[in-house]
């Protein structure tokens, strides 16, 4: 689960992570009176929007007047911010941030993230800050892996401090808002905490400029402070819902929608669907205890994807039996009207029945495949009018 950068600040206040003062507004009306409230002479006016790059996208302005907070303020809302992590849909800014200005002397690059083949937690520093990590020259940056049981220790810090060119007494601040930080991604559990960028200001203090935040799902139950922070509007509709009926599914944009049993086999559903030159439109793993109902209703949340131009339904029952996907589908046909192909390759448990199930329907757009591959092969063509 992601947060706002509002709300990722209030993390980074409550593990003593310098931040500057600010305030969220819905209105434009109500940014100005936030930053009178936070007095001074310049503010900034962010977007918020689960996103990066929002600078670029015109998401973030500087005002140095109330007359000018209040016209960015009405320039962002409203909008429909388009950044590289956006795709060219773009996102609804619903919301602002208006935080006070800070004196910015250098801006640097900083991240935890869990690094899984070293089974380790990654910390990656570059000297070129505001800018996205990807884009950054591979010599100007600093991987540093931390074993979670010895934890962040001073050297740490003064290693990737030494490397951004830190004297000793900005090392022992740098190791400050480092520790900070590594304390705030054990304790909630996190996947990711990135401040980009992190600012060295006139006075020789670090601030989180801004900050982004991920977390373990699995690990929400734990957080109840950080699961309120969830915001729907901001997460794709059909995964929300889908997650409501247990279903694991992530949107994608190919245009072959795909139903397996086990994330594995929808890996390697998808994989060969590449492999036969088609592209998957979502990953949707119904689950081993999945029922008729279920089935039906991820049969419903495929259909509703306009991309989707055909249908891969790949099962191999072990303890969801084919009987009750065959089912599922049936159901689905009647709920909604199939007006694309589906490909059905049912194997394991009943898969005999199920199959009878689906002939003795005689839906004309269901087609039936023996194996992985013939069914993937037939699931592309299909796509391109083929059969």
């Amino acid at each position: 689960m992601n947060i706002h950068e509002y709300q990722a600040k209030e993390l980074c206040r409550e593990f003593g992570i310098n931040v500057s003062n600010g305030a969220l507004a819905l209105s434009a009306d109500e940014a100005v009176e936030v930053a009178k409230k936070l007095g001074g002479n310049v503010w900034a006016v962010k977007a918020q929007i689960h996103a990066g790059g929002r600078g670029l996208g015109g998401g973030v302005k500087i005002a140095k007047n109330l007359d000018e907070v209040k016209k960015y303020a009405n320039q962002i809302l409203g909008m429909t911010l388009v950044t590289k992590q956006t795709g060219p849909k773009g996102k609804l800014v619903r919301k602002i941030y208006i935080e006070q200005g800070c004196n910015i002397k250098k801006e640097f690059y900083v991240s935890l993230t869990f690094n899984r083949a070293k089974e380790q937690i990654g910390l990656i520093a570059s000297a070129s800050g505001g800018m996205g990590i990807e884009e950054v020259d591979k010599n100007l940056i600093k991987t540093l892996n931390i074993d979670p049981q010895i934890g962040l220790k001073a050297f740490h810090a003064y290693e990737v401090g030494d490397f951004l060119g830190f004297d000793k007494d900005l090392n022992n601040k740098f190791y400050k808002f480092l520790n900070g930080l590594y304390k705030l991604y054990i304790a909630t559990d996190a996947n990711l905490v990135e401040i980009n960028p992190m600012v060295l200001t006139a006075e020789d203090e670090f601030f989180a400029l801004d900050a982004k935040m991920g977390f373990d799902d699995a690990a929400l139950f734990r957080h109840e402070n950080i699961a309120t922070m969830r915001d729907l509007d901001e997460e794709e509709s059909s995964e929300v819902e889908a997650k409501q009926y247990g279903l694991s599914y992530v949107k994608l944009d190919g245009d072959i929608g795909c139903m397996v049993n086990g994330a594995g086999l929808a890996m390697g559903t998808m994989d060969t669907i590449t492999y036969c030159g088609g592209k998957s439109a979502n990953f949707l793993d119904v689950g081993g205890g999945a029922s008729a109902e279920t089935v039906a209703k991820a049969f419903e949340i495929i259909l509703r994807d306009k991309n989707v131009k055909s249908i891969f339904v790949n099962i191999f029952g072990g303890i969801v039996r084919c009987d009750r996907i065959a089912k599922g589908i049936l159901e689905a046909t009647k709920l909604t009207k199939v007006e694309i192909p589906v490909v059905v390759r049912l194997d394991g448990t009943n898969a005999k029945e199920a199959i009878e199930l689906l002939k003795e329907a005689n839906i004309e757009n269901i087609y039936s495949a023996h194996d992985l591959e013939e069914g993937a092969k037939l699931a592309v063509k299909l796509v391109n009018g083929e059969k």
